[in-house]
């Protein structure tokens, strides 16, 4: 019996798939939509390349119908999907775009020959990321009803095939701010829901760097060139002790990893580890803790990490409700978050002193 490259049995049902393609929509002279300083081509390919790379890690057959900024008929598009796997039932094709006309909130499309489980999944996935969802649905050729509306989908043959829309770039609400900075996170929505859907095992995105340790290098000054405090240095890496060898590999992990955010102060003259903590609502033994200082003693030019949380803020939150939360003022949370005005926005993320 021949199998394709990855078969699982799930509940007793054998699933196949023989590989996925990654449809940046648009693109070279066909913007897509444009609205509020995005071009969708931009976003769908940045969303593309993001979930191509994540299957790569994954070890999952994945290909792309585009990986610049080119232009492709219609059918140029649906060959090159054609090309790679084939137009079998156990491909995906995944087609990523931006919607416009004034909505708000993500969409999924799916083909009139599939059912809707795939396209739940990633709303529902896009959801859990804090992303407003509209509808799944199918839509169908008005001069031919029994044909799919969009060619991506009417075009791919037996391949199970979605149009994703992950918001409004003309929105007046805030899909235009979660399209700017949660692209990645919605990307990734997307890459695990296929993964559940398809058995494949799903291993959340790791994204901090290798570090091949030298001779003199300790973890506190190994956390001190990248910003992060020996405690996560050693969470991250499943390290028993503060020992290391010449030529162990560290990850260094990003704040998207730890949800803790280090902003970087450089000490100036006139201050101390009092001034500094009050400064952005620390505690003076946290900033000692943090920065593995051993007395109260600093000197001009020392860098100091600043430990910080991450909030997500919620409907009815304000500056102000957020600030006395976590007891700084107002003008210290702007000041954290280098915000120039009092507006904030659902799911947006502010970094806040660590309760």
């Amino acid at each position: 019996t021949h199998f394709s490259w990855l078969t699982y049995n799930m509940l007793g049902d054998i699933m196949a798939l023989k590989g996925i393609v990654i449809d940046a929509g648009h693109g070279g002279s066909d913007p897509g939509a444009v609205g509020n300083g995005i071009k969708e081509k931009d976003y769908n390919l940045l969303i593309s390349k993001y979930m191509y790379d994540r299957f790569k890690e994954l070890n999952v057959p994945v290909s792309l119908t585009r990986s610049d900024d080119v232009t492709l008929s219609p059918k140029e598009r649906v060959n090159k999907v054609k090309s790679f796997y084939g137009d079998s039932k156990d491909v995906l094709v995944i087609s990523n775009h931006l919607n416009a006309g004034g909505g708000d909130g993500a969409e999924v499309i799916y083909a009139l020959r599939n059912n809707y489980n795939l396209s739940k999944k990633i709303l529902d996935a896009l959801e859990n990321e804090g992303q407003n969802v509209r509808k799944y649905y199918q839509q169908r050729l008005p001069s031919n009803p029994s044909k799919d509306y969009y060619f991506m989908l009417r075009d791919t043959a037996n391949n199970e095939s979605v149009i994703v829309e992950y918001g409004f770039v003309d929105s007046n609400k805030d899909d235009v701010n979660q399209i700017i900075n949660n692209y990645e996170r919605y990307a990734e929505a997307v890459v695990k829901a296929i993964c559940e859907y398809k058995g494949i095992k799903y291993v959340p995105k790791l994204s901090g760097e290798k570090y091949i340790v030298k001779k003199g290098d300790s973890l506190w000054s190994i956390g001190k060139k990248f910003g992060v405090s020996v405690s996560e240095l050693k969470k991250y890496n499943s390290l028993s002790s503060d020992v290391l060898s010449i030529g162990q590999v560290l990850f260094i992990p990003k704040s998207n990893d730890l949800g803790v955010e280090n902003i970087k102060y450089v000490v100036e003259k006139g201050n101390n580890l009092y001034s500094i903590a009050n400064m952005y609502g620390v505690s003076v033994d946290d900033l000692k803790s943090y920065n593995n200082l051993k007395s109260d003693l600093i000197n001009i030019g020392d860098v100091l990490l600043i430990p910080l949380s991450k909030y997500v803020v919620k409907s009815g939150d304000t500056l102000y409700s957020i600030a006395r939360k976590y007891g700084i003022s107002v003008n210290k949370l702007k000041m954290i978050n280098k915000l120039l005005n009092d507006s904030i926005y659902i799911n947006q993320e502010l970094f806040v002193p660590i309760k």
